[in-house]
């Protein structure tokens, strides 16, 4: 069945309200994340409409606003050359209306009939209506002349900010560059991460019951889609979703069993759930109140145990020094941009120098809780070298009591080329690229000097 025939046009009898439908529920999210500038996840969590969508209009109209803030660039381009003058400010929900026409021609491959259609419906419901000839004539034009013109762009520079391209040119070289861009235009697959290795019945395996494909790095993956809760293993707690890059920063303990770990910034509790499943004893620090109480509900129904509280980990000490810290660490999050296409039209260069200065405090908060002979772990989930080398030669340099441990590729289980120079993880979005890539992540190990 094509994306058209399962959500075509919506028609209700005159004079009753129209039930909202996904492609209104887009138009408004795309608007806050881009105006508004609020982050995707909020902006579903808080629209009062999502709810009453069905499962597949909700996933739908998700699908449609990711689609746009992966392709804004190119499609922004588009719209641009079919104009004689650009759109006047008061008229931005045409432009939002015009980007969703786009996204469902040119990329999810929508019937033109149906995505011109429903568009300059939409026009109509906003109160647009003399725009709708405008919005017929840009979709019908695109229908035809939009895969051509698809063609001659740069995919990877268009819709890559101006300051992100020079970043990782930068650290990376221009080619790395363009190959973590084009990585950043595919919806990332769903990682898993089992609670045990052991199969869930004689002769059948959890890859087989999950229709997964098990990766070099051990997770399971899943192409994306569908609902988690119905999946096999779900309401047991057999499994907790985790991109397979996330999974090895715990690694590089080297055992934490009987261990008293402090976890810093620990929601959602992916990385909280393998140290408890590895049998530390674990606090799990948050700041929000709201993201700890997922992260107990989700530790909850793996079974784990973790004493959970929501504090200022710049502020926070444990009772006594504890045997090992992990902070992972608030960043720009560049890394997972495959999973929060907003990203790149959220976050500015000064967010990295802001962001820098509270990871470095975190860091030196950090170094006070451990015991001598202690480790810390700190990662990020970005690309920029601020948020990651930067910030762990600047608190060696600091004369901080802590010495570098370089890692072995051998001990996570990871490709020699996963390891920098240096001795840390660096994953970018192309690694694994036969298996749809994993999120660009970073950690590095430091160990507390002084006798234990």
């Amino acid at each position: 069945m094509s994306t058209a025939e399962l959500y075509g046009r919506t028609l209700h009898t005159p004079g009753t309200s129209p039930a909202p439908t996904a492609r209104q529920v887009a138009i408004d999210l795309v608007g806050t994340v881009l105006r508004r500038k609020r982050p995707l996840d909020d902006a579903i969590e808080d629209n009062p409409v999502m709810a009453d969508l069905s499962a597949r209009d909700r996933a739908f109209a998700r699908l449609l606003v990711a689609t746009v803030l992966r392709r804004l660039g190119q499609i922004d381009t588009l719209i641009g050359e079919c104009l004689n003058t650009p759109l006047a400010p008061r008229a931005a929900i045409i432009h939002d209306v015009l980007r969703l026409g786009i996204a469902q021609l040119l990329f999810l491959r929508t019937p033109p009939h149906a995505a011109v259609a429903t568009s300059v419906d939409l026009a109509h419901v906003r109160g647009f209506l003399s725009h709708k000839g405008l919005v017929n004539a840009v979709l019908r034009r695109l229908s035809v002349e939009g895969p051509g013109r698809l063609e001659a762009q740069d995919a990877a520079r268009l819709n890559t900010p101006h300051w992100l391209w020079q970043s990782w040119s930068r650290a990376y070289g221009e080619d790395v560059a363009r190959a973590i861009a084009l990585a950043h235009l595919k919806e990332a697959p769903l990682d898993l991460t089992l609670r045990s290795e052991d199969d869930p019945a004689p002769g059948e395996s959890w890859c087989d019951r999950l229709q997964a494909t098990k990766l070099p790095t051990g997770s399971l993956r899943r192409v994306a889609g569908g609902s988690v809760v119905a999946l096999p293993g779900y309401a047991e707690g057999a499994w907790w979703i985790q991109d397979a890059a996330a999974s090895l920063p715990v690694r590089l303990f080297n055992g934490v069993a009987g261990r008293a770990v402090v976890d810093l910034c620990a929601a959602p509790g992916g990385k909280t759930a393998q140290l408890a499943n590895a049998g530390a004893r674990v606090t799990a620090i948050d700041r929000s109140s709201r993201r700890l109480d997922r992260l107990v509900a989700n530790l909850s129904r793996l079974g784990l145990n973790v004493s959970a509280m929501a504090a200022d980990a710049l502020t926070w000490r444990p009772d006594e020094p504890v045997d090992a810290v992990l902070l992972d660490a608030p960043c720009t999050a560049t890394g997972a941009i495959r999973r929060h296409p907003d990203v790149p039209h959220l976050k500015q260069p000064e967010d990295v120098a802001r962001l820098a200065v509270v990871q470095e405090n975190l860091l030196r908060a950090a170094v006070e809780m451990l015991r001598p002979g202690g480790t810390l772990v700190y990662c990020t989930c970005s690309l920029e070298p601020e948020e990651g080398p930067g910030r762990v030669a600047s608190l060696l340099r600091s004369g901080a009591p802590v010495e570098h441990r370089p890692i072995d590729p051998a001990e996570i289980g990871a490709p020699a080329e996963w390891v920098t120079p240096e001795g840390d993880l660096r994953t970018l979005p192309y690694h694994l690229a036969e298996y749809d890539g994993v999120d660009g992540f970073y950690a590095a190990r430091l160990v507390k000097l002084g006798s234990p």
